[in-house]
């Protein structure tokens, strides 16, 4: 249970680099990268084979974030792990940053496959895991998807080979937060239920509250364990968590928040790891 809750501190502290970035730069998608930092926390704290000193170390585990639009959180995730000074996330966006708007594995340490083009990283993670496969490497490859990315075809295109190819070195997490950028997932172009859809393409799926951690601690346990099949996990969660005005709020997805809101959200998020500090 400590464990947990160095955890959920650290994920809090993450939250608290989303808000800064995106701040800084005056846009961004603080929303998704919200949504999905106890996921990220959890892959880069406890789940990835990973070292900050050799981020290109042939063993590591790869990780694509197909929904690169969420680079917020995946940047916040990098610098508190150690890939990069935490006070280059203010960069976010600047010229000359190489904090871009989303991922850029020529100049961002850590980061292993540039993406922002919904649909597209999932087919990227696909290709590591099989290349993982014929040269008999156990590495393992995880990518987080959105919930409105998933209604492009490609997804299910890359779904599909996986599956067929029982590439069970493969953990596809879905960031289930029901919102995208013009509104509710299953008003927009409903892709429920996924779940089903993953099994129809020979997945092992898992369905948790991306939240807890004791269940994201659970999947990623059940995933390693599940072997001819990859895995599915779709992750419940609340789009904006941590900031009071951005939770559930659809106009979050990809807008910063001025001055005034940003003390706000800061505000929010001491207040949270105070009470992280008392349990």
């Amino acid at each position: 249970m400590s464990d947990y809750l160095e955890l959920e501190k650290t994920a809090n502290e993450i939250r608290k680099g989303i808000v800064t970035a995106v701040h800084s730069a005056k846009s961004g998608h603080p929303g998704g990268s919200l949504s999905a930092a106890d996921l990220f926390t959890w892959l880069y704290y406890k789940e990835m084979n990973i070292d900050p000193e050799q981020p290109l170390k042939d063993d590591r585990d790869r990780f694509v974030l197909s929904k690169g639009h969420v680079a917020p959180g995946y940047y916040s995730t990098l610098a508190y792990r150690g890939f990069f000074p935490v006070e280059d996330l203010k960069t976010l966006r600047h010229t000359g940053s190489y904090l871009q708007g989303h991922p850029d594995r020529k100049h961002i340490p850590g980061v292993d496959m540039s993406s922002g083009s919904l649909g597209q990283g999932i087919s990227a993670a696909v290709g590591m895991a099989l290349s993982a496969k014929l040269q008999k490497k156990d590495y393992r490859v995880y990518t987080l998807l959105g919930d409105g990315e998933i209604e492009e075809g490609q997804v299910w295109e890359a779904a599909m080979f996986a599956g067929h190819r029982k590439l069970d070195n493969l953990v596809v997490i879905v960031d289930n937060n029901g919102l995208q950028i013009d509104g509710p997932v299953d008003e927009v172009c409903s892709p429920y239920p996924i779940d089903k859809k993953f099994e129809a393409f020979n997945f092992h799926v898992i369905c948790i509250d991306g939240h807890d951690f004791a269940q994201i601690e659970r999947a990623f346990a059940e995933a390693r364990n599940t072997k001819g099949m990859p895995t599915a996990i779709i992750a419940k969660t609340l789009k904006g968590k941590g900031v009071s005005f951005m939770e559930g709020a659809v106009a979050w997805h990809g807008a910063a928040p001025n001055d005034e809101q940003y003390q706000v959200a800061m505000a929010d998020l001491e207040k949270a790891g105070e009470a992280l500090c008392q349990r």
